[in-house]
């Protein structure tokens, strides 16, 4: 190994990917050990970091160009040591001059006060946080306050996030790109359009609402009135995921789903009040096609896909209007390649006809669908995979 040039000995160390094979090729010899510390620049760790405050700082020294730290605590229970907290995270902030890109779950320890520490990495441009119970709307506004080159902010069962000023504060500076917030039960669709001008720049919207607390959010007159007069044009906008929403005409998220034009991913999942229309934008170069749980699509929906000339992947689960009728047409889409049937009802082996011996699918996934059997897939793809568990309809 001594007399491999540096760029070899670094090609080969950057070949290797997982984690656990980097840390016994750093052991073999010193040189690959120096290179290793040098290199790497993510890390994920968590419950055997212990004593975690002084551990991460010890790991931020050896990796000193870091550039992305995952910190979870998923399975964590107090016979592990204590978790780190916020004197841990002002450690990282300090030890981590790089860090780019952070994720932060199940840290029940850090609060406000810690995450405000954040606001000194000048370089931090996406976030993450997974059920961090003590952190509120004030935490967060520390960090996008003092982090300009926010871009991704993902916020997964953050239940203490009541206050929105860091919504319109992300507004104001135009630079959010990703936004996934999913069941915070105090961030309604109603509190999107404190947005404002960053729906111009907004890539990826991911709102997931959790189904018990759907009608919790109460609009007012004035809501409502806003979302009506303010133009939001959407023209970044390619992926757009909404799960357990309240589609109204008019308001919300309704008024964000006619224009954008360029999207390439849609996702719904028992999107109430959501209509064929509402999903079929001419215009837009749609890719992929997922619909969960969304009972008024039916075959007029699928003749409108007759004219999406992208879309290359359809997955339908529990949609219970499409018949054969409807799936029959799925031969006359210009470029599907992929389709996805899950816990379909109305549609049998009848559907996939027009497709068996075709060669237009490279991949049919059938699954849970009473109706089809594994005869009835046999040929419609070069492709294909089948499961019939039923146990779901009982």
């Amino acid at each position: 190994m001594d007399n491999l040039p540096e760029q070899v000995a670094w090609d080969i160390l950057g070949r290797i990917k997982r984690t656990v094979d980097k840390n016994s090729v750093s052991l073999t010899c010193k040189r690959l050990h120096e290179l290793d510390n040098e290199q790497r620049k993510c890390i994920r760790v968590g419950c055997g970091l212990n004593p975690a405050n002084e551990a991460l700082v010890s790991l931020c020294n050896r990796f000193q160009n870091l550039e992305k730290v995952e910190i979870s605590y998923s399975g964590w229970m107090s016979k592990l040591g204590k978790q780190l907290d916020d004197k841990g995270l002002y450690n990282l902030s300090v030890s981590c001059p790089l860090l780019t890109d952070l994720t932060l779950s199940y840290c029940t320890f850090i609060t406000d006060a810690g995450l405000s520490h954040l606001a000194s990495c000048s370089h931090l441009s996406a976030l993450k946080l997974i059920f961090t119970p003590r952190i509120s709307g004030f935490g967060i506004l520390s960090v996008v306050v003092g982090c300009k080159n926010l871009n991704l902010l993902h916020l997964n069962r953050c239940l203490n996030i009541t206050s929105m000023e860091w919504l319109e504060y992300l507004g104001k500076l135009q630079t959010l790109e990703d936004l996934c917030i999913k069941n915070c039960r105090a961030i309604g669709e109603g509190d999107l359009i404190k947005l404002g001008p960053s729906w111009q720049k907004l890539k990826r919207l991911q709102f997931e609402v959790d189904a018990n607390y759907r009608y919790m959010k109460v609009y007012d007159r004035l809501a409502v009135d806003q979302w009506q007069m303010q133009w939001i044009p959407c023209d970044s906008m390619i992926e757009l995921k909404l799960v357990n929403g309240i589609i109204s005409p008019g308001r919300g998220l309704a008024c964000v789903l006619g224009k954008c034009s360029n999207l390439e991913k849609i996702h719904l999942d028992m999107c109430v009040g959501v209509k064929d229309s509402d999903i079929t934008v001419q215009n837009c170069p749609i890719r992929e096609l997922s619909l969960d749980h969304v009972y008024s699509f039916n075959d007029v929906g699928m003749e409108a896909l007759c004219s999406a000339e992208y879309l290359q992947m359809l997955e339908l689960s529990r949609c219970q209007e499409i018949t054969d009728e409807g799936l029959q047409l799925v031969a006359q889409f210009p470029k599907l390649c992929v389709l996805k049937l899950s816990k379909c009802l109305g549609v049998t082996n009848d559907g996939l006809k027009p497709l068996v011996g075709s060669h237009k699918l490279k991949l049919l996934a059938v699954d849970d669908c009473p109706q089809i059997s594994e005869r009835g897939v046999h040929g419609a793809a070069d492709s294909v995979t089948f499961k019939q568990d039923l146990s779901w309809m009982y």
